[in-house]
């Protein structure tokens, strides 16, 4: 099947190709993002493969279905950037990757907040410059602290092992509670509000959704205790940026470890160095100490590409072959949390 690849970088072509080993689709590998902007270069392929911040709108979809494309085919485990309601009105199918590696994304999410405990950033900047004063670097030992999982799907699961792993009393909160997962692991689920005021560290494991949408806002950064680690490796619009920057600037918030921010389209996984940055809020988190953004690396893992690429090209080939497709997305499965 002749499959037209968007936003393509190195490392998902490297995976791409050495998965269709086993499937011999005829693959297209394309730099541009998706967009309406971009959607003809799809003329003539019955399905496309996008990601995370492209933006398969209704406008994008129409020019897609008008150039014979059937099949969405997103290499993430997340599709808002996807207008469901329209693929269902002009009957294109769209398939995901609901897993990965969780370990990918969980082990990212410890690493950041470990990062920022031991201030490993301004550590290392230091050194490189032979300041090797340890003034300023203190930070604390996560044995005992309180840690916060708000979602328990696949990654929240791994992420609360690893964090009971280092002796830290884990906190959970889910729409649907899992007791069982709880007297495994020697975690205890709570409400929402209590997660917030009782974590020392809080990480967010939540998918996106209308429900979920600034989960993290004002009021929920006011609940939370001062000098909190806030760590999203999630969705960056669950958190509120405006927000965490006046909590950041308060102090009330003691350090951010972000590898996902909601206006991250056209940023993220693109080199601007060379250019001024646009995105004020983005620019002033920069420019904190106790703020570590990582551009929507945590799935960059060769066990999770390689993972995804097969499942993507699985999706491909069912659809070639009209069988069931397990991965799919409908607008009718989405409710909000």
């Amino acid at each position: 099947m002749r499959l037209a690849v968007f936003d393509t970088h190195r490392y998902d072509r490297g995976a791409l190709e050495e998965a269709n080993a086993d499937f011999g689709h005829a693959l297209t590998f394309l730099e541009p993002r998706l967009t309406a902007q971009t959607a003809r270069l799809a003329e003539g392929f019955h399905a496309v493969c996008s990601f995370v911040n492209d933006r398969v709108d209704a406008a994008t979809l129409e020019l897609l279905r008008a150039c014979g494309v059937r099949l969405v085919a997103t290499r993430s485990a997340g599709y808002n950037h996807i207008d469901l309601e329209a693929a269902r009105r002009l009957d294109v199918r769209v398939t995901r990757v609901p897993e990965y590696s969780p370990h990918a994304v969980a082990e990212h999410a410890v690493t950041l907040v470990l990062s920022l405990n031991r201030h490993i950033p301004r550590a290392f900047a230091r050194v490189r410059d032979w300041n090797f004063s340890l003034d300023g670097l203190v930070g604390f030992d996560l044995a005992g602290k309180t840690v916060g999982i708000a979602g328990t799907g696949r990654i929240g699961r791994v992420t609360a092992r690893i964090f009971r792993g280092f002796g830290c009393d884990v906190v959970c909160f889910d729409a649907v509670p899992d007791a069982a997962f709880a007297r495994e692991v020697g975690a205890r689920y709570v409400t929402l509000e209590e997660l917030y005021s009782v974590s020392d560290v809080i990480s967010l494991h939540v998918p996106l959704t209308p429900g979920t949408h600034h989960m993290v806002d004002a009021k929920s950064l006011a609940r939370m205790k001062r000098g909190v680690v806030l760590v999203n490796t999630g969705r960056g619009a669950l958190i509120d940026s405006r927000a965490l920057l006046d909590a950041l600037k308060s102090g009330h918030i003691g350090a951010a470890g972000l590898d996902v921010y909601e206006e991250e389209e056209g940023v993220f996984f693109q080199d601007l160095s060379g250019q001024v940055l646009q995105d004020d809020v983005l620019a002033r988190l920069l420019t904190f100490p106790n703020v570590l953004v990582t551009s929507h690396q945590a799935f960059l893992t060769r066990e999770a590409l390689g993972r995804i690429a097969h499942t993507t090209l699985a999706s491909v080939r069912a659809f070639e072959r009209g069988e069931p497709l397990v991965n799919e997305v409908r607008v009718e499965q989405v409710r909000p949390a």
